[in-house]
């Protein structure tokens, strides 16, 4: 009885015999399939832990990149491990030039959108998330971008239907990013505080307000504009994402600063009697 299984996990550990080709074939798929996990997991947690610092575009292409590469190695390494594989690897070796060619037609749709992937990630046509106008066999489509894989480029659209364009073909044609084309609106905040007022202090406090309200973008500007009869005229211009932003921010900002001066002492200017 111990005989038999000495010889059953001989065989099984020997490459030369059906079960231990078919025994190695599992151990090298399973540890491919485990690394390739792990890389996967290493991404989404990279994204997930860093929000918007990491290129998720970037990051996922090349994990998908990396997992391929997984799988081909453990192929190689398998058929290199497995004699009766390595023996047809060198008669395959003999006639390279034969193999090349067959192996480069088949190939060449694939390895085109491969390298394709690769040209959209270097020259950033577009990103993940990014609104794009396509050509389809529907006509022209616009949706979210939602993904860059190895061979295509999903669109999702409003409709939420799903266009999945090679990316040899979205890579020679024109495509429309509108979200790179959305402008960013100036929100202008005119404010006339008095001669007696610390135009530096004024201008801390209006750029510190604008600074750490949530719908501000940037802020490009805060100086005094005029000098009137009444006080000193102070605009400070605003970057934010749209009109209906630039209103709330302006109504926000307007009263904050107000309340803010009141507390901090700096003095409006007033208005000349009538």
């Amino acid at each position: 009885m111990l005989k038999d299984v000495q010889t059953s996990l001989r065989d099984l550990l020997n490459p030369d015999t059906f079960a231990g080709a078919a025994f190695y074939a599992a151990v090298f798929a399973i540890a491919a399939y485990l690394a390739g996990r792990a890389v996967r997991a290493a991404v989404n947690r990279t994204l997930q832990s860093h929000p918007g610092k990491v290129d998720a575009t970037t990051l996922r292409f090349l994990g998908d990149l990396l997992r391929v590469a997984i799988y081909v190695i453990a192929l190689l390494c398998y058929a290199y491990h497995i004699p009766v594989l390595r023996q047809l690897g060198g008669v395959l070796l003999a006639s390279v030039g034969l193999v090349s060619v067959v192996v480069g037609l088949a190939a060449q749709s694939t390895l085109g959108n491969l390298i394709a992937g690769v040209s959209l990630l270097l020259y950033r046509p577009f990103r993940l998330d990014d609104r794009l106008q396509v050509a389809a066999p529907t006509g022209l489509e616009s949706g979210t971008v939602e993904s860059l894989s190895l061979g295509y480029t999903t669109v999702r659209t409003d409709d939420n239907r799903k266009i999945v364009i090679p990316n040899s073909l979205i890579a020679s044609q024109t495509s429309v990013n509108t979200s790179v084309a959305r402008q960013k609106t100036t929100c202008t905040i005119t404010i006339n505080i008095s001669y007696k007022a610390d135009i530096d202090k004024a201008r801390k406090i209006m750029t510190d307000l604008a600074k750490a309200h949530a719908k501000t973008v940037e802020v490009t500007s805060c100086r005094v504009t005029a000098l009137t009869d009444n006080g000193v005229t102070m605009t400070m211009t605003v970057s934010c994402a749209d009109v209906t932003t630039a209103t709330d921010l302006k109504f926000d900002l307007l009263e904050s600063i107000k309340k803010r001066f009141d507390a901090e002492g700096v003095e409006l200017a007033h208005s000349a009697p009538v």
